[in-house]
């Protein structure tokens, strides 16, 4: 009896100790959750392939499901001329002011993702953003692939700049981009869970090099020719050519008969 009784424990034991081994395994593979379903790590590219006549682009049937499934966002309702306009912000290239000046001007209110390098080089502009009544979303502290991190190092590189930006502005991020454009269903998920609404894009396009800036009829004539109905709008604020034209693109938009909104009234 005593054998038998010794035997279960260690079978016991022996089932604990791989379920653990389970739920550590290598997350660049796979990632185990609680409820025993096993989601993928597959990296994913955002990708858009583009059409004409201000129609809809195809960003793939299945990563769109993906991001739904997750409670994301990446494109608005197809009936309606809604644009919302979304900034990524790894670090200050002296353009920004300028950009908010323009957005205030023209009563927009529009999204900032930020990493935690720009909120510790530049926590004014933070503060100006918050102060008129932007958004400002998390892009992760050092704006890297989140399919390559475990689900720890992800849990790290949001929280701890969701907690920085609610000591320093008493205000609570509740919209994410993964950087890069990388993501996974893991990833996803998890983003999810830490109360997050991953926020993807319709349009965007080669903005962010600043050695390599597009002349200011290229850029105008790429937003403008694409503007679609429910477009989520990705620009970078890095841009020097973005900041010269935003005053003349939101008049165009809007005399294109679009209304620019803010992520928060978001349609899907």
């Amino acid at each position: 009896m005593k054998n038998k009784t010794f035997i279960t424990l260690l079978l016991i034991i022996g089932i604990f100790v791989f379920s653990v081994i389970l739920l550590n395994k290598d997350q660049n593979n796979n990632s185990l959750v609680a409820s025993g379903t096993v989601l993928s790590n597959k990296k994913i590219e955002w990708g858009i392939q583009r059409k004409n006549n201000h129609v809809q682009p195809n960003l793939g049937k299945n990563n769109v499901e993906l991001i739904k499934k997750y409670n994301g966002i990446a494109l608005g309702n197809s009936e309606k001329k809604y644009i919302y306009l979304t900034f990524d912000l790894g670090y200050e290239a002296g353009h920004t002011e300028r950009i908010l000046d323009v957005l205030k001007e023209n009563n927009i209110s529009a999204t900032f993702f930020i990493t935690a390098h720009y909120i510790n080089t530049a926590p004014d502009l933070v503060k100006r953003m918050i102060d008129e009544g932007h958004i400002v979303g998390n892009h992760t502290v050092n704006h890297k692939s989140m399919p390559t991190l475990t689900d720890e190092d992800i849990t790290e590189e949001v929280m701890k700049l969701h907690q920085e930006i609610f000591e320093k502005y008493n205000y609570e991020m509740k919209y994410l981009r993964p950087p890069k454009g990388e993501y996974s269903e893991r990833v996803l998920s998890l983003c999810e869970k830490l109360g997050y609404k991953t926020v993807m894009w319709s349009f965007a396009y080669v903005d962010w090099d600043e050695k390599k800036q597009p002349g200011e009829n290229e850029a105008m004539s790429k937003i403008i020719s694409n503007l679609h109905n429910g477009e989520i709008m990705l620009l970078h604020a890095t841009s020097r050519t973005n900041a010269d034209i935003m005053d003349k693109m939101i008049k165009k938009i809007k005399e294109d008969g679009y209304e620019i909104r803010s992520i928060e009234e978001f349609e899907q």
